[in-house]
């Protein structure tokens, strides 16, 4: 590791331990943790499994898209993929500076032996258009709030991933003219993106199913912790969700999360006290439902446990 990954790895260990006991302070002396954690005894058991359920549900989706992006080398071999996705995700969310998200790579590597230069193109691309969706969504979620004409913004912005898929061919044309390092490794990162109009509405479709569902599931289940109008948790939970771009993180998120939800509700007429109380509540929701789901990776056999599959290349 060169000193300056040191320093940065180091310097972002402090700003995450210092984020985490912020809102732990915040809390503490804002609104006290017994008021805080009393919703989670109000909150009907049955909303709450359900909720938990259909969040399990949104990670086998988001396992469905891997499954089929990476094809032909997952073939006959979900139960691997899903235990991909359940531990990258649990990694994520627990891993502060987003470090977690280093893991993919090597997993796939592991479980499939897929080469860094198509998981990490393919990745940041996955990644690319969830941060897309997740825009998308929020902004859907501001006009059903204003009541707004500004509907036209969602219908302008939708075809954007389109259009960057059909210039990937020219691009390509013109980066196999080039001869420098920069180009051959931005080929190579373009081989990772999708290779086909089927793929492209595959991976489009089933991001588009998982993150709507999802969101509109943190929405709901923000709304049994603190009530307040479904548009405006929709917004807060998308704003928690875009959280993650954030350069810094508290430990499992702690701090920049609650910001992030509290960021998108603060606008919305919701005051700074029942939005703190919701935020961190539906932290905690989201971070046992992560935990939940890499213990039930834990039962999934691992790709040394199960019998392999020859990979092949597309």
């Amino acid at each position: 590791m060169k000193p300056r990954d040191g320093t940065r790895a180091w310097l972002g260990w402090v700003i995450g331990v210092t984020l985490t006991i912020g809102l732990v302070a915040l809390v503490h002396f804002s609104v006290g943790w017994g008021p805080l954690l009393a919703p989670w005894l109000q909150v009907d058991p049955g909303t709450l499994a359900g909720a938990v359920l259909l969040v399990l549900i949104t990670y086998a989706v988001r396992a469905i898209r891997i499954h089929h992006y990476f094809r032909p080398v997952t073939l006959g071999l979900f139960p691997r993929t899903f235990r991909i996705v359940l531990v990258h995700n649990l990694l994520n969310n627990l891993l502060p500076m987003r470090t977690g998200e280093a893991s993919f790579p090597v997993l796939m590597a592991k479980g499939f032996q897929v080469p860094f230069s198509q998981s990490i193109p393919a990745l940041l691309y996955l990644r690319l258009l969830d941060l897309f969706f997740v825009l998308l969504l929020g902004v859907t979620g501001l006009l059903l709030f204003k009541g707004s004409a500004a509907a036209f913004l969602v219908i302008g912005i939708a075809p954007t991933p389109y259009l960057f898929f059909r210039v990937q061919p020219r691009l390509a044309a013109k980066l196999e003219k080039r001869s420098s390092r920069l180009a051959s490794m931005a080929r190579e990162a373009i081989r990772g993106l999708p290779s086909s109009s089927a793929l492209f509405w595959r991976t489009w479709t089933w991001t588009a199913l998982n993150w709507s569902s999802k969101l509109l599931v943190l929405a709901w289940i923000l709304t049994a912790f603190e009530p307040m109008p479904f548009s405006s948790a929709l917004v807060g939970s998308t704003t928690g969700e875009l959280s993650s771009v954030l350069p810094f993180h508290g430990l499992a998120g702690a701090g920049t999360y609650e910001a992030g939800v509290v960021a998108g509700l603060a606008p919305m007429g919701i005051s700074l006290e029942s939005a703190l109380k919701a935020a961190v509540n539906l932290h905690l929701f989201v971070l046992g439902v992560s935990i939940l789901a890499g213990a039930v990776a834990g039962l999934i056999p691992s790709p040394s446990h199960d019998s392999d599959k020859s990979p092949t290349t597309s």
